[in-house]
């Protein structure tokens, strides 16, 4: 037997159907239905699914909105829905897109506020995920009437393309700017502080590390393996000498390097923190320096790329050297994990082991302002560690 398809509403089935004790559907497909109440009053509605929820869509009462027209409006609020909108938002923006003090507004005035304090880049970033991410879906609601499902709302769409770590940028940049309404008076709550755990968690993927008991082996196959080119060698020795980040490695110029006062001295453009960082250079990382310098002195970068001089090296190199050509199952990050180790154990000061790192200082002040930190410690220190690495190879 065949299942009877309902057919869609007509304009006299709509006029002839009469109230009931209870309010009932009249069904137009595709989500569309009329809600008669026992008023008699006539209201349509759309239902529909956004983001694995179920929601409804009030297009407006019958006769004022007829047949022709609501199902107009359905068919625009699919499109809306195929372009990753959710039509309920859509309304609400058409409705407030004239109004004072909105959130984009106020986001634009905080940017403004804040941009001074940061790189050039770093500002430019912060106002291309507004623009991109916050504005097209809450944007023109005055950002006194937003709610914290609205704001989760935002969230949610970027934590659905896999952005995990974007979402958790824009979830802080909302918050900041509603702080910054509430502070002048544009607002009297923050919908987005009561958002705590709502982003999926990143699995953390450690960057493995060489074990100690490995690198008198490493340290002689990294300087008599064929398989390397002397430019993956080079590098590969200076971050074990240095345990700097692999991406500073790359980008490292001979403008950074002044052999003369024995350091190198990282720009806030290049490091990860954004702020300057001064390495203390050891006899056995000046050697180093000195036979690269041989081959790409006259080049923009120490470490210049294989088919590409201008170039830096690529960002790949250093570990597939490390797996591949030397068969080590460890990669460039992780001597930073084998540096700090190791020194603690020797019993160096954790703060002075923590600065060489580059890490976050908890007086982000101080660290901002005084970039040579426990340098005489760290002379020292790196000095120990180039001596400790040379008597490991031998």
């Amino acid at each position: 037997m065949r299942t009877r398809i309902p057919s869609k509403l007509s304009d006299a089935k709509i006029k002839n159907a009469k109230p009931k004790d209870k309010a009932y559907k009249l069904s137009d497909g595709g989500g569309l239905y009329l809600l008669v109440n026992p008023s008699g009053s006539r209201y349509w509605r759309l239902k529909y699914h956004f983001l694995g929820k179920e929601k409804t869509l009030s297009i407006g009462t019958y006769p004022d909105i007829g047949l022709a027209s609501a199902r107009e409006t359905t068919r625009g609020a699919r499109e809306e829905i195929a372009a990753g909108k959710d039509p309920s938002r859509e309304k609400k923006l058409r409705k407030y897109r004239h109004q004072n003090n909105t959130f984009a507004e106020v986001a634009e005035e905080w940017w403004n506020k804040q941009k001074d304090g940061w790189t050039a880049d770093h500002a430019r970033r912060v106002w291309i995920s507004i623009e991109k991410e916050i504005n097209p879906r809450i944007g023109p609601i005055p950002i006194y009437e937003l709610t914290s499902p609205e704001c989760l709302q935002v969230i949610k769409v970027i934590e659905a393309r896999g952005a995990l770590d974007v979402a958790s940028r824009v979830k802080q940049r909302m918050e900041s700017i509603f702080n910054y309404a509430i502070s002048i008076g544009k607002a009297t709550h923050n919908p987005v502080t009561h958002l705590t755990g709502v982003i999926k968690v990143r699995k953390i993927k450690h960057m493995k590390a060489l074990p100690e008991k490995d690198l008198p082996n490493f340290l002689k196959d990294l300087e008599t393996s064929q398989k390397l080119t002397d430019v993956v060698r080079y590098a590969l020795q200076l971050i074990v000498h240095t345990f700097v980040r692999p991406g500073e490695i790359r980008f490292l110029s001979w403008e950074d390097i002044d052999l003369k006062k024995k350091e190198w001295r990282i720009p806030a453009t290049k490091t990860k923190m954004k702020r300057e960082h001064v390495v203390p250079l050891t006899k056995q990382a000046i050697a180093i320096l000195k036979k690269i310098k041989e081959l790409s002195g006259e080049m923009p970068y120490v470490f210049p790329g294989y088919r590409d001089h201008l170039k830096p090296i690529s960002e790949n190199a250093l570990t597939y050297g490390i797996r591949k050509s030397l068969g080590y199952d460890a990669t460039a990050h992780g001597f930073r994990t084998l540096a700090s180790t190791t020194l603690n154990e020797a019993g160096f000061p954790s703060d002075a082991i923590e600065r060489q790192l580059s890490h976050v200082e908890q007086n982000k002040i101080r660290g901002a302002y005084n970039r040579y930190e426990y340098i005489k410690e760290r002379v020292t220190m790196m000095t120990w560690w180039g001596n400790y690495l040379e008597n490991q190879k031998k």
